[in-house]
């Protein structure tokens, strides 16, 4: 959505030990781009399968994922699948003002990277963000080094003692990372 979402996971990537990163956009990346509810529960159980993946592989001591996560019960239903009882949870929305938000979607459409539909369909998005249960980390002015220490310091959000158990709620409520 043009907060700076892949540009800090790659960055928190090299700079935690032991880290790998997995990117939900990389499970579901086709042309044409289809939004259906049989690619909606696809991309669901790609992601659910490689973060658990990932999180049983001994190689790995911080799985660093990242997607655009804007209704709860899409992020409810990920954090769910989460099948270690040792893994602690960030859950964390990258967000920013509609200016900024506005300037880098256009600096990406003008690079080509985007096209012109991604600005309104993103400002649309954003008041969603404040009703999601995770950290708000505002990337607007801010280095993606001092956004990662940022999101270093923060707490975990969720303690997961066991699959399917009710998730102690700590801190602030908003994308995962």
């Amino acid at each position: 959505m043009g907060v700076g979402k892949t540009t800090l996971c790659q960055h928190l990537k090299r700079r935690l030990p032991g880290s790998v990163f997995l990117d939900g956009d990389w499970c579901w990346d086709s042309h044409p781009f289809q939004v259906t509810e049989e690619t909606k529960a696809m991309v669901l159980t790609n992601i659910c399968f490689l973060l658990n993946q990932f999180l049983r592989c001994s190689a790995y001591e911080t799985v660093i994922f990242c997607w655009v996560l804007h209704q709860q019960d899409i992020l409810d239903a990920i954090l769910s699948s989460v099948r270690r009882p040792d893994c602690a949870v960030k859950a964390i929305s990258l967000v920013c003002g509609e200016r900024e938000l506005t300037e880098r979607l256009m600096r990406d459409v003008a690079a080509g990277i985007r096209t012109e539909d991604v600005v309104e369909r993103s400002l649309s998005r954003l008041p969603l963000y404040e009703a999601l249960n995770t950290w708000k980390v505002d990337t607007a002015g801010k280095t993606v080094e001092q956004i990662g220490e940022e999101i270093i310091a923060l707490p975990e959000n969720e303690d997961f003692s066991a699959p399917g158990s009710p998730r102690e709620k700590r801190g602030n409520p908003s994308e995962i990372v």
